[in-house]
């Protein structure tokens, strides 16, 4: 038997030829553009060595009258082609109204009239529930002319190409509706994402952010029909070669009716995300008066907000007009002929894991993203504040190795020498300044020296700090170390970034890292002067990121947990403590924070102690106070000699520093 298959190297197109080829031993003629010649090649790897000789390659055009298929070809093909499948058509919801144009109506007059020039026995559409377009109801394979609300232009053209084939008159034809084709239900594979594909980014970052056991309000949502690409492909080639079906149209759905919110909670199970556990009819926003959705939809903040959530989670806004999809279709004849060849829909439960692991494999749009921090610095301008030593150091050696041009700042010449040697060692681009930062007139001549010299800067690093380990109780006659910190941790770190703004809004390009403490998330006791100065410092972060996120410049805040440097050496209890983290730790967060630009880039203890202060802040009031009484204050905030020596750790002390990694005490 001979077939004729527009659309071959479309998705379903590839499982029908697979399917045909299994079935017997004719010639399957596939249309293909010159231009798609390698990816038929390509496909004969799937559908294996008997492919070599059996499907044939006719080049043509979905926009060309009779398909742009040749004198010669038509003279090869007449009266050979028992079956004509024209699958050739634009799917993408996102396509324009042009494009749909062209092969959803252009493409299928041009399919209709070259089935008639070659006499081809029946000609088999594959259109989709799109047909019906907006129907309120129930929808059946009979009816056609009851389709309504076909403004979109994806549910004009699919009416309309069925009509087209239903008015031929010439050929005889079996039409095929599928629901929305999703992978396939034994290997998950897809080609492309679209459908509920698009959610499948939202449900991956409330996985990651999102504790399971806490539950979600969602939306309901209108009825969402899927199907496997390997159902409908099974139930086409059946019907096609079923005999006395000509002139009918087959529903190829799931005859379980799911709403929206049912489908992404059966993902959400797959990709083990949190799920919705109250889902609301969106029939109540229906109460709220029209003009008062209109005026908040116009209303441009709210718009601004739904549009970057929307670009974050990667959900096209047009798919959003289907998630309240009212059509219900019913498919009972269909599965009564089905059901002859043992064909039947599998439950989505039974293989949603099969689409979401291929998804997460094959085509999470993350994955084409350069994730490295050389991807992320290669050539870009680095300035590091306090870079001599500690973590401004593990950050220079690490960014350098990765390509980055490093500027790095501090007070002390010999080590910023040292730093140098370093890095010019391991071949990596570096320029030290010597520079007091809270000397304002030095601030500001260093921030016109880096402009002048790389004409910009592409990242900005606010690591230079003072730590005081200090009670209150031994401060009251001390109140310098409050102003000294808060100079150099805020005062100091704002005018940097005051005077390299500019330069990053004229470029519409910048990121600023502060470098603050897992403190301010803990409110660690005898650090409240360094606290309130990376908490003035995290304030001052968050204002200027809402006044600059629409010029392309990103802040982001690293509440950085205990690091073992020489600003904390004074402190000899830490010398006990195995749970402090080391400054190539400290380095990776900060290239962490340089390739995704997150807001804020916490430990998941930081944020456990956050949440226990706003949701029981008595109970954390205790737990900080137990600690305070735990560990001792040093010698010398004690006033006592630096020989002296210090109260050992107790073992309780020890255990409760070992269970909150990271956090000062």
């Amino acid at each position: 038997m001979t077939y004729f298959v527009t659309g071959a190297t479309g998705f379903i197109g590839r499982f029908l030829v697979q399917s045909l080829l299994q079935r017997g031993t004719g010639t399957i003629y596939v249309l293909v553009r010159p231009k798609s010649i390698g990816k038929l090649d390509e496909l004969r790897a799937f559908w294996g060595k008997e492919s070599v000789k059996r499907v044939v390659p006719i080049k043509g055009d979905l926009g060309s009258p009779k398909l742009g298929v040749s004198a010669g070809d038509l003279r090869k093909l007449k009266g050979k082609v028992r079956h004509f499948f024209h699958l050739g058509a634009v799917y993408d919801i996102e396509a324009s109204a042009e494009a749909m144009q062209k092969a959803n109506i252009v493409g299928t007059q041009g399919a209709l009239d070259l089935a008639t020039a070659i006499n081809a026995g029946c000609f088999h559409l594959v259109s989709s529930i799109a047909a019906a377009g907006l129907y309120r109801g129930t929808f059946t394979e009979d009816m056609f002319e009851e389709a309504e609300e076909l403004d979109h232009p994806y549910h004009s053209t699919k009416h309309d190409s069925e009509g087209m084939v239903r008015a031929n008159g010439r050929t005889p034809f079996r039409i095929y509706r599928p629901g929305v084709v999703v992978g396939h239900s034994r290997t998950g594979f897809i080609d492309k994402i679209d459908g509920p594909y698009y959610f499948f980014k939202a449900l991956q970052k409330l996985r990651e952010s999102w504790p399971r056991a806490i539950p979600l309000v969602g939306i309901e949502g209108g009825y969402i029909n899927l199907v496997p690409v390997d159902y409908v492909v099974d139930a086409m080639v059946f019907l096609a070669h079923a005999k006395g079906l000509d002139g009918r149209c087959f529903h190829l759905t799931d005859p379980k009716v799911r709403r929206m919110g049912q489908v992404l909670n059966i993902f959400a199970r797959a990709a083990h995300a949190p799920e919705m556990a109250f889902r609301l009819d969106p029939k109540l926003f229906d109460l709220v008066p029209e003009a008062v959705r209109k005026t908040v939809e116009r209303t441009r903040p709210i718009q601004n907000v739904f549009d970057q959530l929307l670009r974050d989670l990667q959900v096209p806004k047009s798919v959003l007009e289907f998630v309240n999809y009212p059509t219900r279709f019913d498919s009972t004849a269909t599965q009564k002929l089905l059901a002859k060849a043992r064909i039947h829909v599998p439950p989505l439960e039974d293989y949603a894991w099969r689409l979401w692991d291929y998804w997460e494999r094959h085509l999470d749009p993350d994955l084409s993203i350069d994730r490295s921090l050389r991807g992320a610095v290669k050539g870009k301008v680095v300035v590091i504040t306090g870079g001599s030593s500690g973590i401004g150091e593990a950050a220079a050696l690490r960014i350098a190795e990765a390509g980055g041009k490093v500027v790095v700042v501090a007070r002390d010449e010999e080590k910023l020498a040292e730093v140098r040697r370093k890095i010019q060692d391991g071949g990596g681009s570096v320029k030290t300044y010597s520079c007091d930062i809270t000397d304002y007139a030095a601030n500001d001549k260093l921030a016109k020296d880096i402009l002048k010299e790389f004409g910009q800067v592409d990242v900005l690093v606010n690591n230079a700090g003072r730590s005081i380990r200090r009670s209150l109780a031994l401060s009251y006659d001390r109140f310098h170390d409050f102003e000294r910190t808060m100079q150099l941790n805020y005062f100091a770190s704002v005018r940097l970034t005051m005077n390299l703004l500019p330069s990053m809004t004229a470029r519409k390009s910048g990121h600023v890292i502060n470098v603050s403490s897992i403190g301010v998330l803990t409110n660690a006791p005898r650090f409240s002067a360094y606290v309130a100065s990376k908490a003035a410092l995290e304030s001052f972060a968050r204002c200027a990121a809402s006044e600059f996120h629409d010029e392309g410049v990103h802040f982001t805040i690293i509440n950085m947990p205990l690091v073992r440097t020489p600003m904390i050496a004074p402190t000899k209890i830490y010398e006990e403590m195995p749970t402090i983290i080391t400054p190539d730790e400290a380095a990776d967060m900060i290239a962490d924070a340089i390739i995704r630009r997150p807001q804020r880039i916490a430990t998941r203890l930081g944020v456990m102690a956050e949440i226990m202060h706003l949701v029981m802040p008595k109970m954390s009031e205790v737990v900080m106070n137990s600690a305070y009484r735990m560990f001792p204050d040093s010698a010398a905030a004690q006033g006592r000699k630096e020989g002296a020596e210090p109260r050992p750790p107790t073992r309780e002390a020890l255990i409760f520093a070992s269970l909150m990694r990271g956090i000062h005490w």
